[in-house]
């Protein structure tokens, strides 16, 4: 393994958080409530009217209208008015939901149990995070050896007022005597770097800016990591375009301004450069990625630390194929790639001979797609995906098969890396209907025996999973999981919520969510969709859902929809799509493509305009999956999908509650600004079409309390227009 590896995903996804309000039993037992008529629970809609502009663009000689290209300039004074007009209706909208109040509340208490991380040891230390149930973000906490006493590291609940400061990744030094972790604020992909004393609990002086998609790798008195410039307008940093991504070292005890420059290059402005050291920190690892030119890969090159090499070896020049690292072995690398291997294998490559004629086969590629590699004591722990559930097996660094490790149900299992003296590792299983527990493995005897479990405030044994298949449209059959109620009766009237991804190479696993419960426990049917553009059957899977191919995507998803109706589940009139990110261009697509396949849309933070997305933040980087409408015949496919680009004046479209928020910097909220004007200008029908934007937020919820009110949102306003009559409390899912 590589240290100081944690980098952003590069793709626009995003993640889940709630916090803790009044005494839930008090309210919970009060908020007995039924449905009110449908008609009563909506309040006299009138949008307000978007200003138009007259702005065409010629894209390859086609001329496209971008009428609300003002919507674009996040720091306008009329768009932040246009904000608050919209949040103004939305708002009235949810708040005359009778059973909006009952359901946070609900929310709250499914929430409320503890959560412990999957500890992680260097150095001689070990940490974990902790949340007691409901704090905005999790504690941090410390100790020396897995018997020492714990002590509070970093509680972010004290750096911010409102909860919305996060911890992003931590890094000790070879020493364990500095402890170098991340901060990001309201929700934004920028972050700043500090450094700990691990004893004292102490900050030191040193502190790295305009810090994005970037670990931090320890060397000597130092570390490397990745930045941007300081933007020339702070005003604009979190959507002007980020360009010329560079590679410094920083001294402990100097300024970021004293920062030695490691690596830039000023002709390809649109490339990620990030730094690793090895754990015997014998080689600097330099990974570079071209997705902004459409390059699905990335270069590898290296330097011997031990040799004070001043020049770059280049292990792999090209972009063609991945590459990761895994660690330094006697001089040569174990490295994690597809090439010549789509599902992925392990080879051993040497730095001094690294020409793909000389890289030897240590985990040969096999028919089910090699999800990741953990090292710990020597030995390689392979997660392998058989039909989107885990399956682990134990390896020697030289190859050697020493086990299936067997794990504890059908669901998705991660292991932690460690160090070379490690004789045990730690792995997190979870399900769909399970939490997540971490189990604490022996490499030498092969057994497993929990070492934090989960106690809920619920029984989830009340729900069940099952794993089916739907053709496509092309006849590709396509998984996906069903969980809902044990005895689920097959009428066709269940309200029924699919949600997908489908995109960048991202596999979507079964996971645990205890807010899910909430629509599950008032007869909801939850569907997760493993359509192409994932990675679930490895980089075929993936190649069949990116660029020209992406039609594919939205097909196979309404293949699981009308093969939920075809097999009784639900009807159009109880159908939900659900999407965030990617997963929001999907909702987009199929929205615009299948307008009265679905009575309810949810599309959160999407790529709606699929022309203009490479000309904000990191968009550029999403080109390799996309395609870019500056090339002439990737317009000609993308103009024909995109969200946006795709509303047609008259049409009814579903129920729909857009999500985005302030902070984005990631799918910056343009996006959903755009589309929803576009959408109420479109629309024709009684159905809501209606957008809700957070504050001091970003591309996932930044922190527990606004994760759950917007989940609150979604659920009540998706409940009230599929007519359901939610009672509070519950019938069923008691505590055990």
């Amino acid at each position: 393994m590589t240290s100081g590896n944690t980098v952003f995903a590069s793709s626009p996804r995003a993640p889940r958080t709630m916090r803790r309000g009044v005494t839930l039993s008090l309210v919970i037992g009060a908020c007995i409530v039924a449905a009110a008529p449908l008609a009563a629970q909506r309040p006299s809609l009138t949008y307000p009217v978007t200003a138009t502009v007259p702005h065409v663009d010629d894209y390859h000689g086609t001329k496209v209208a971008d009428p609300f290209r003002w919507l674009e300039d996040d720091t306008a004074s009329a768009v932040k008015a246009w904000v608050g007009q919209q949040n103004a209706v939305t708002f009235k909208y949810l708040e005359s939901i009778p059973y909006r109040g009952a359901l946070l509340a609900r929310l709250k208490e499914l929430s409320n149990y503890p959560r412990t991380s999957m500890p992680v040891r260097r150095k001689g230390w070990v940490w974990y995070s902790r949340n007691s149930g409901l704090q905005n973000q999790s504690v941090y906490y410390i100790q020396r050896g897995l018997a020492g006493k714990s002590d509070v590291l970093i509680d972010p609940n004290t750096l911010t007022a409102d909860g919305t400061t996060r911890v992003g990744g931590f890094e000790f030094d070879g020493a364990g005597k500095h402890l170098g972790y991340t901060l990001s604020k309201a929700g934004s992909d920028w972050q700043e770097i500090h450094v700990m004393d691990p004893v004292t609990r102490r900050d030191l002086a040193d502190q790295v800016r305009w810090v994005k998609v970037s670990g931090i790798a320890w060397y000597k008195s130092g570390f490397y990591y990745s930045r941007y410039p300081t933007p020339a307008d702070t005003t604009k940093a979190l959507s002007g375009v980020n360009e010329n991504h560079q590679v410094f070292y920083h001294v402990l005890g100097t300024s970021q301004s004293q920062d030695r420059l490691v690596y830039a290059d000023a002709s390809n402005p649109q490339r990620f450069h990030t730094a690793s050291v090895t754990d015997d920190e014998r080689f600097l690892i330099l990974d570079i990625s071209d997705r902004g030119k459409g390059a699905d890969g990335n270069a590898v090159w290296v330097r011997d630390l031990t040799k004070a090499d001043t020049a770059w070896r280049k292990v792999v020049t090209g972009f063609d194929k991945q590459f990761s690292v895994i660690d330094n072995d006697g001089g040569a690398l174990l490295v994690l790639t597809n090439a010549s291997a789509p599902n992925r294998r392990v080879v051993r490559i040497d730095p001094a001979a690294p020409d793909a004629a000389h890289w030897k086969t240590v985990i040969p590629e096999q028919k089910e797609v090699l999800e990741g590699v953990a090292n710990v004591g020597g030995h390689l722990l392979a997660s392998y995906l058989k039909d989107v559930t885990s399956r682990v097996v134990e390896y020697r660094y030289d190859g050697t098969k020493v086990r299936d490790v067997s794990l504890p149900g059908v669901g998705t299992a991660g292991f932690g890396s460690g160090e070379r003296t490690d004789t045990d590792a730690f792995f997190s299983f979870t399900s769909f209907t399970a939490p997540p527990t971490t189990y604490r493995f022996d490499l030498a005897k092969g057994t497993s025996v929990v070492h934090q479990a989960t106690t809920l405030p619920f029984d989830p044994s009340a729900f069940e999973t099952k794993q089916v298949f739907a053709a496509s449209k092309d006849g590709t059959k396509i998984p996906m999981f069903i969980v809902a109620k044990k005895g689920l009766k097959l009428d066709g009237r269940n309200p029924t919520l699919v949600y997908g991804y489908g995109g960048f190479n991202i596999s979507t696993l079964p996971g645990f969510s205890a807010s899910r419960i909430a629509w599950l426990e008032q007869g909801g049917v939850y569907v997760s969709v493993n359509m192409r553009g994932g990675g679930e059957y490895g980089e075929a899977w993936h190649e069949a859902g990116m660029k020209g191919r992406k039609q594919n995507v939205f097909d196979d998803f309404v293949a699981a929809a009308e093969w939920m109706i075809a097999n009784k589940y639900t009807s159009k009139d109880k159908l939900v799509m659900q999407g965030g990110s990617n997963g929001g261009l999907l909702v987009g697509a199929v929205m615009a493509q299948r307008p009265d396949l679905f009575k309810v849309a949810l599309p959160a933070v999407g790529v709606m305009d699929m022309l203009r997305f490479q000309k904000f933040t990191i968009g550029w980087n999403w080109v390799a999956d996309y395609g870019s409408s500056d090339n002439a015949a990737d317009f000609s496919y993308l103009v024909k999908y995109s969200p946006l680009h795709n509303l047609k004046n008259g049409t009814a479209y579903p129920a729909t509650l857009v999500t985005t928020a302030d902070h984005d910097d990631r799918v910056v909220p343009a996006h959903s600004f755009k589309f929803a004007a576009r959408l109420q200008q479109a629309h024709r029908g009684a159905n809501p079409v209606l957008i809700r934007i957070e504050t001091s937020s970003g591309h996932g919820s930044s922190s527990l309390t606004k994760a759950l009110e917007v989940t609150a949102d979604q659920y009540a306003f998706t409940m009230t227009n599929l007519g359901m009559s939610p009672t509070y409390p519950p019938a069923t899912v008691k505590a055990p």
